[in-house]
């Protein structure tokens, strides 16, 4: 990887804090829980985390509160820069309860399954997360939706004229109006599930469909010749399906299909695993590797991470990587 290929996440750094529960609560129930932990968490820094874990060079720019250095301090850990991460005065790090419940064995193959249940309580500083200003010494740059938008696209204003190759995951989706006015030629990359796929196509296409009807291949079709969407190559993951993707030059403008990797263990949870292929799909292009064998890294980090528990914690090593994809 050349020295000059260097990715920014611009985006949210939040507290997970995890309760523990006997099974899943029902309305109305108080329940006491069996544990509690703490751990790293947001789609910012859970995405510059899968670009170090793959292998990539990156910088994480977010906010947090004074409460949450030992957050920074995670992330340095794991080879990630966090110079571009500023401790905003009298406010605290942006939270999210999740809770776990063990309902048990489910009835394909006798795994056990966490079902997880989360909850946003606060942006926190996240809501003071700007733009930086010089995206000098960057070749890309990964952007998500848990940040004020404005700042996001304050920084891609800078990125596009600088040619750095820009990666998008617009989720939590934004409101229609938004997405409508959002600055589409500014991205080269766009990554979406199938529910967030056809929030743009019902934004931004001009279609009459009512809803989802199961037909990526068309949605992403619609979507491409959408106003501004022109040159973006888009990546839908669907799961345990797999992906489509399409990219006007890359795939001759068709949308094409990769399955989902191979399990080597059970299914355990799927948290974080979008934004594991975020990460790894920025990693691999930073290392100029071409777009099916990069998406197959992707595929096979991804299959990883739902073998395990958690985010951060479940995203496996460059080396399994590679050895589980191939390489």
């Amino acid at each position: 990887m050349s020295r000059s290929q260097r990715c920014l996440v611009l985006g949210s750094i939040n507290c997970d804090e995890v309760f523990h529960l006997p099974h899943t609560i029902r309305p109305g129930e108080t329940l006491s829980s069996t544990g509690i932990s703490r751990c790293p968490g947001g789609k910012g820094a859970n995405q510059a985390y899968a670009v170090a874990m793959a292998g990539g060079g990156v910088d994480m720019h977010g906010c947090i509160g004074v409460d949450g250095v030992w957050l920074r301090d995670f992330l340095g850990k794991a080879q990630i820069g966090v110079e571009g991460i500023r401790t905003v005065e009298n406010e605290v790090t942006g939270r999210a309860i999740i809770l776990l419940a063990d309902d048990g064995e489910n009835s394909i193959g006798k795994s056990l399954v966490v079902h997880r249940l989360t909850t946003v309580l606060s942006s926190g500083a996240n809501a003071q997360c700007a733009s930086p200003s010089s995206l000098e010494g960057y070749s890309h740059a990964l952007f998500q939706n848990e940040i004020p938008l404005s700042s996001t696209i304050a920084c891609l204003h800078v990125a596009a004229p600088q040619h750095l190759v820009t990666v998008f995951n617009p989720s939590p989706v934004p409101a229609p109006e938004e997405l409508r006015t959002f600055p589409w030629h500014c991205i080269s990359w766009l990554i979406v599930n199938e529910g967030e796929l056809f929030d743009l196509v019902s934004a931004c296409a001009e279609t009459n469909t009512p809803a989802y009807d199961g037909d990526g291949h068309s949605s992403i079709l619609d979507l491409h010749h959408a106003e501004g969407f022109d040159d973006i190559g888009i990546i839908c993951t669907q799961g345990a399906r797999g992906i489509l993707y399409f990219h006007p030059t890359l795939t001759a403008g068709k949308v094409l299909a990769l399955p989902a990797a191979a399990l080597e263990m059970a299914l355990v949870d799927t948290t974080g695993a979008g934004d594991c292929f975020a990460g790894t799909f920025v990693a691999g292009l930073m290392r100029g590797e071409g777009l099916e064998d990069v998406l197959k890294v992707c595929l096979a980090a991804c299959a990883a991470c739902v073998e395990a528990p958690g985010a951060m914690a479940s995203y496996a090593s460059w080396e399994d990587i590679k050895r589980r994809s191939g390489l």
